[in-house]
């Protein structure tokens, strides 16, 4: 009778080892003098969307780092964050509760945010749990709270006082949509579709008209420049001479510049500020006077003239319109143009002087290319994601953003000299709302202050997730164990921002670099590799399926699917082909389970060649986890206990097994070898699945969770080469029967290979071979 009395592994069983492990306490971390083994979980941001399926899978293989580490010996630190700032809680929010973030009092916002940030992170936090995360749940921190944001004001105010911060009013990166600068690195670009208008300018010296393309006729207003390449044949003579921009009759020079492309368009450009950010660099190249065209809301300002108050795009509607009806608009081209948008929201940037807080990046270029050049990388391939982005830097951080639910910065201006004043580090403050923590002004002796309403960007937030985690600023003892961290394991779509900045960040702060590897995931892609996105209807909901298949058979799926760093596909189907390798593992427990657990037994050859076999798995396996791609893992234990151990060595003893024809010694030691490979397969599997690995071990080997077990050495080796002819020869006697139409049990005649001559005695019973 098995001791496994169900048939089928259930995910009923899942949700009762849940309870287990909780009420058992089984990943609480405990100090102790053991090496800390820290990892900086990424905060996962409930926006309101579903939870990604390639995410929740991207959260599973931190898991198991987590579970690798303690199965290595580590005293692992794996503590749970919730993002809780930002545009996307924002956004949330006002369609949740049907509100605007510009026409109800901040406060009242803010507290929609929070409510909806409330159930949104409830249902976050249970997926989580469901899948067999074993982080600290007690104790999971947020990046809206008081001890959060009270640290991330106070790195601020440090670096204020070290003068790494100043203020400065620069172009910059603005979306009409989140109506915020955002940085380079949260600009992204697509190819979408416009026009390009062909647009007459008349040279004032010839009187002749010269024919400017354009993609953004809107800035015609603040054109302050007309270029050429300078080898155009085509316009050599106007070089030096006056262009009369149309609409508004000013002149501007006519210029040569070996930046414009003589091909694209009519080979003749106008520069603006500013339509894109190589306006911003002929603008400083050129020494020209700006003239703002858009606002901070997007809309066209006093200087486009009748066109004030339109938002871009219908101002661009209107010009083209009125161009055409005046005679000069030559013509017009539709066209594929690579476009700067808001990652965020997609909305195509503009690009606008605005007064913002700078963070110095350009003087700790080379520092943080040295730490990126010498942390370990899991994959290697990713490293190349940094020192790229570390080398396109070409101007400093613009931290302020003019949104609300985000930390804010604690500043207060003199309103007498307007002097900014910054408080001492050690509380949260709200200068929108509190009152300034100083009674006069540093500068002049005012008594009267401004608050600062502007908020930081939230990956100045992010970025001290190492310092927050370690306790900087808490208790020092800790910190000093506990940092550097030991990896920081996140998706290869934000190594530009999160993993940069926390670098920066980080070094800024204390000296010293975050962490000491960084683990890359690739993206989620749906079964033809195509990303998944609303629009397209291939989103997966993970809920569903986790209840479906069970949590393991969804962990399984996202180790086997890809190699560490490489791209992964997603689908039910692959899935439920996942749950079967679940199932093959149940059914091969539950049949050891049968037999009685022996220590030790002489071992017969085809014992010691399936254990050789379990070894050289063994020991690919471990080096995949200390790697941590489980894809090795998961791929090579499939292979060992599906095509080998199952098909070959358990159908080759189970005479022996049952004791059919064998002496008790023989019997045992079939018993010690089928136990052996299962108890160690089981160790090897348990960071991929944990449940099913942690039921089957309590039920045959331990009153005790898998998961307070270490990797074991296999004292076997791989002796001979016998795992082809195996193979070969059961194969070839399988396919005789399945010819003949006979059953596997039916007698047969054949010679027994030389090399398989010592497995005689089980090939026999095996196959019942005769004669």
């Amino acid at each position: 009778m098995p001791k496994l009395r169900e048939k089928r592994w259930s995910t009923k069983l899942e949700k009762s080892l849940l309870k287990k492990w909780e009420k058992e306490k089984v990943y609480k971390f405990r100090p102790s003098s053991k090496k800390i083994f820290s990892i900086d979980t990424p905060p996962p941001y409930p926006s309101g969307q579903i939870w990604h399926i390639g995410a929740v899978a991207h959260y599973s293989q931190i898991d198991m780092i987590a579970r690798t580490a303690r199965m290595l010996g580590f005293n692992v630190f794996f503590p749970i964050g919730i993002d809780r700032n930002g545009i996307g809680v924002e956004r949330y929010a006002e369609k949740r509760f049907n509100v605007s973030l510009h026409e109800i009092p901040r406060e009242e916002f803010l507290s929609y945010c929070k409510k909806a940030l409330d159930e949104l992170e409830a249902e976050m936090i249970d997926i989580m749990k469901r899948l067999g995360i074993s982080g600290d749940f007690e104790n999971y921190y947020q990046t809206d709270s008081e001890s959060y944001r009270k640290l991330t004001q106070a790195t601020f105010i440090e670096l204020w006082n070290k003068g790494l911060i100043y203020t400065d009013t620069r172009p910059n990166n603005f979306c009409p949509n989140c109506r915020t600068t955002i940085a380079d690195a949260e600009v992204i670009y697509e190819e979408l579709q416009t026009e390009l208008v062909y647009v007459k300018f008349k040279v004032r010296e010839t009187k002749e008209d010269l024919i400017v393309a354009t993609t953004r006729p809107e800035l015609i207003c603040a054109c302050q420049a007309v270029l050429v390449h300078p080898e155009d044949e085509r316009y050599k003579r106007f070089v030096g001479r006056h262009a009369i921009i149309p609409i508004y009759g000013r002149e501007v020079p006519i210029l040569a510049n070996t930046s414009v492309d003589p091909k694209f368009g009519s080979g003749v450009v106008m520069i603006c500020s500013y339509g894109d950010s190589e306006d911003v660099r002929l603008f400083r190249e050129l020494k020209l006077q700006e003239i703002v065209a858009v606002d901070e809301e997007g809309k066209m300002t006093k200087n486009a003239g009748v066109y004030s108050g339109l938002t871009t795009k219908e101002a661009r509607k209107q010009i083209v319109e009125d161009l055409e009806k005046n005679g000069l608009l030559i013509k017009k081209e539709s066209i594929t143009h690579r476009t700067p948008v808001c990652e965020k929201c997609r909305t195509p940037i503009e690009i606008i002087p605005m007064n913002e807080f700078y963070l110095k990046q350009l003087p700790f270029k080379d520092s943080i290319r040295k730490c990126g050049e010498a942390m370990i990388f899991y994959p290697e391939m990713h490293r190349q994601l940094l020192l790229n982005w570390i080398d396109s830097i070409t101007i400093d951080w613009p931290i302020s953003r003019r949104r609300y639910y985000a930390t804010e910065i604690p500043v207060w201006y003199c309103k007498s000299c307007g002097q900014p004043q910054v408080p001492k580090p050690g509380k949260y403050y709200r200068p929108w709302k509190d009152k300034p923590p100083f009674e006069k002004c540093s500068n002049c002796g005012g008594k009267d202050f401004i608050g600062e309403t502007r908020t930081f960007d939230t990956w100045f937030d992010s970025s001290i997730s190492p310092l927050f985690i370690s306790k900087y600023w808490q208790d020092e003892k800790f910190f000093k164990r506990a940092y550097p961290v030991s990896v920081r394991p996140q998706g290869k779509d934000i190594v530009r921002t999160w993993l940069y900045y926390t670098l920066l960040r980080c070094y800024l702060a204390v000296g010293v670099f975050p962490f000491k590897a960084a683990w890359i995931s690739g993206y989620c892609v749906d079964e033809k590799g195509e990303k998944m996105s609303k629009s397209k209807g291939n989103v997966i909901n993970p809920e569903p399926i986790i209840e479906k298949y069970g949590a393991d058979a969804f962990r399984f799926w996202s180790a086997q699917e890809a190699s560490l760093g490489f791209d992964f596909r997603a689908s039910e189907e692959r899935i439920a082909n996942a749950s079967k390798f679940l199932t093959k593992l149940w059914n091969i427990a539950r049949f050891i389970s049968m037999f009685p657990v022996v220590k030790k037994a002489k071992l017969m050859p085809a014992d010691e060649w399936v254990l050789g076999e379990l070894a050289e798995t063994a020991k690919a396996v471990q080096e995949g986890y200390k790697n941590f791609n489980f894809f090795i893992p998961a791929t090579r234990m499939r292979e060992f206990l599906w095509n080998l151990f199952a098909n070959h060595y358990i159908e080759m003893v189970k005479a022996r097994a049952y004791g059919k024809g064998f002496s008790k010694q023989e019997q045992k030691a079939a018993w010690f070898t089928l136990h052996t490979c299962l108890r160690i397969s089981l160790k090897l599997l348990a960071p991929i699945i944990p449940f099913v690995t942690d039921y089957i071990w309590r039920s045959l080997y331990s009153n005790k969770s898998i998961h307070t077990e270490k990797f074991e050495k296999i004292p076997w080796k791989k002796k001979e080469k016998l795992t082809e002819q195996i193979v070969d020869f059961n194969s070839k006697i399988w396919g005789i029967k399945k010819e003949k139409g006979v059953p596997l049990t039916a007698e047969i005649q054949i010679i027994i290979p030389k090399e398989l001559k010592k497995m005689e005695k089980d090939l026999k019973a095996m196959h019942n071979i005769k004669g």
